[in-house]
């Protein structure tokens, strides 16, 4: 199947905008384009269903159903129940209130398991659990390459690691872990595992059900969406770990861990996200009930175009010797977010695509650990190229024109 991109560019207003004709969007990884699902709700619901929700009347009582839609759809099609799936600020934030809850949870002498592959909001929360005597063991990647070596965490597994952490993908090195592998490796040592799927989620929403992940966060904003983090707690887990919101909703697993209150607009604009989803499956499949399947029919698209559409550019960037390529050659292997290490600052060289009509940024982004262990000096960071289903091949030909003048 082909993905029908004049469809999909259409469900986006950002592609209609005048003040954003001729720009091509590669600052993806940052914050993706809302569709147009998302925005129609967020603005149904400020203009007739901004109250209190929940209430017998009727915006509060619309209000409430469209916020509990967007949970059940959302689960549905990540293959998790309704009640283990959570909002929050940002998916940093839901990290950190976990981590308050495993510090509660775990006892001194305990182990974590944490990658120097992740963005910090993977990372740090559970890095300041050694402040309560929990050890934390750090599964390295490869300085050269980036990879995440299964063999490397196997040697940091034994009875005392309660918790490993790691991407799905990481948000400079590109490469996609196997998660399925790494999850059962580490739940027969008795583990649970929280994965980082920020990266990952844009391209494609996981089966999380299939995946086997305790724990999996993402971030909506990425995903078409609202500024939202979205966190599945798999309900056992969920109902283990300590209460960390108001006493009296200790008993609703999607309140246990959202100290504060959800923000009704956004998260009711979340089921956007699912409509666009079958939007893209009404388009390009046969009809299936199954919301589950339909996600994954829609995956798989995604993921096939976009694979498509980055081999040219890794082709073009490995030839280029003014620049290193951060993260795996090949396409099928990673997401399209492609990092680059050069002599000229990564802020600098985005400065100088921007008048070529290039849209993308320079730094660090929040992951200095697996920039620092790959030798790159923080002072310079990458640039950061990243890409969606939505950009064509001529955005990516306009990008590779650019490179040729800033490189």
């Amino acid at each position: 199947m082909e993905l029908d991109l004049d469809f999909v560019r259409a469900q986006f207003p950002a592609f209609s905008e005048p003040s954003l004709r001729d720009q091509m969007f590669f600052e993806n990884a940052g914050g993706s384009y809302a569709c147009a699902p998302v925005i129609d709700r967020l603005t149904r619901f400020y203009r007739e269903r901004k109250v209190q929700p929940y209430a017998p009347f009727d915006a509060s009582r619309l209000g409430g159903e469209e916020m509990d839609e967007a949970r059940a759809r959302l689960a549905a099609m990540l293959g998790v129940a309704t009640d283990e799936l959570s909002f929050g600020p940002s998916t940093t934030q839901n990290t950190y209130v976990l981590a308050q809850a495993f510090r509660k949870w775990l006892s001194p002498g305990d182990a974590v398991v944490v990658t120097d592959q992740d963005h910090e909001a993977n990372s740090g929360p559970w890095r300041r659990l050694a402040d309560d005597g929990i050890e934390i063991r750090e599964w390295r990647i490869d300085p050269e390459t980036g990879h995440l070596d299964p063999d490397g965490l196997a040697g940091l597994l034994d009875g005392k690691v309660r918790l490993v952490c790691f991407p799905h993908c990481s948000n400079v090195v590109g490469e996609v872990n196997d998660v399925a592998a790494i999850a059962g490796m580490a739940q027969d040592a008795g583990a649970v595992v929280c994965v980082d799927g920020v990266s990952y989620a844009p391209h494609g929403l996981p089966d999380i059900g299939a995946l086997g992940a305790d724990i999996y966060l993402f971030s909506a904003y990425k995903t078409y969406g609202p500024h939202q983090g979205i966190m599945v707690v798999r309900r056992a887990l969920a109902e283990a770990l300590p209460n960390q919101g108001h006493h009296f909703n200790a008993g609703s697993l999607t309140k246990r861990f959202t100290p504060a209150g959800p923000d009704h607009a956004q998260v009711a604009a979340c089921a956007g996200i699912a409509d666009y989803i079958d939007l893209l499956h009404a388009r390009h499949f046969e009809p299936e009930p199954d919301p589950r399947k339909r996600a994954a029919r829609v995956h798989d698209l995604q993921r096939d175009y976009e694979t498509g559409l980055l081999q040219p550019l890794l082709d073009y960037l490995a030839a280029k010797n003014a620049v290193r390529l951060i993260g795996p050659r090949a396409a099928a292997g990673r997401a399209p977010t492609v990092a680059l290490a050069a002599a000229e600052p990564g802020e600098a060289l985005a400065a100088e695509l921007a008048p070529h009509g290039i849209m993308t940024g320079g730094g660090d982004f929040y992951a200095q650990r697996p920039l620092q262990a790959m030798g790159v000096d923080l002072k310079f960071g990458v640039l950061r190229l990243s890409f969606l289903h939505y950009t064509s091949a001529h955005d990516v030909d306009r990008l590779i024109r650019a490179l040729d003048h800033v490189l």
